[in-house]
């Protein structure tokens, strides 16, 4: 179960966080960003949950001085500020995600577990499908006795894929993320790619990389 830190100065907000959040994972609160620092500081937090707006230590204040100390917990800002200011702002000091207040309490579960697989992926550098082990250090993809060693373009390109397992990932998204900005590859490039893999991986049963038509890929898991 995962330990979050809810940072927030309205005491009700607080206690709603805590009763919508505590089936799941384990929950500490905090009042400010003084009192987040202290329990942070204590080791064992997976990612923090914060408002903007708070006496002291304020949220922006709050994840510069994690951040600043080469700490890459997620971060979620939870705030009633919705400007497109406050939101880079919010994300140029190094938090992960934001949501304005009142709160879907549905989606905020969606982004907490979204943010917890992919620090669970940069940490450890692997994943996981049933059999399958995606090694990020060795550029490798294992099943069982199988090792198959990719170039370094299929295997990023696999390795987002999974890391969003049953998500659609746009060709854009894919362009930029595998080859960068100022590449000059094209959806050929992508397309291509993606063929490579099939023809690698047709056999497995774990899963297998889905075309949706006229915007991406996704690799659906199939046990």
């Amino acid at each position: 179960m995962a330990n979050l830190l809810v940072v927030e100065d309205d005491a009700n907000m607080r206690i709603l966080l805590n009763a919508r959040l505590k089936n799941k994972y384990r929950v500490q609160l905090a009042a400010d960003g003084k009192e987040a620092l202290e329990i942070y500081e204590k080791g064992g937090i997976d990612l923090i949950i914060t408002d903007i707006m708070m006496p002291g230590v304020d949220g922006y204040t709050l994840v510069e001085l994690i951040r600043g100390r080469g700490e890459t917990v997620p971060v979620i800002m939870l705030t009633a500020k919705d400007g497109m200011t406050d939101k880079h702002r919010g994300f140029s000091v190094g938090t992960d995600d934001y949501m304005t207040k009142p709160v879907n309490f549905e989606e905020l579960t969606w982004r907490i577990d979204a943010l917890l697989r992919r620090s669970k992926i940069a940490n450890e550098g692997k994943i996981t499908v049933g059999d399958v082990v995606v090694d990020r250090e060795t550029f490798s993809v294992t099943r069982g006795n199988e090792v198959v060693e990719l170039p370094s373009k299929e295997f990023q390109l696999l390795f987002l894929l999974l890391s969003y397992p049953n998500k659609i990932i746009t060709k854009e998204n894919i362009l930029d993320t595998v080859w960068g900005y100022s590449s000059e590859s094209d959806e050929n490039t992508v397309r291509t790619h993606i063929n490579r893999l099939r023809n690698k991986f047709e056999g497995y049963p774990e899963f297998e990389i889905v075309t949706v038509r006229g915007i991406g890929y996704k690799a659906v898991i199939k046990k």
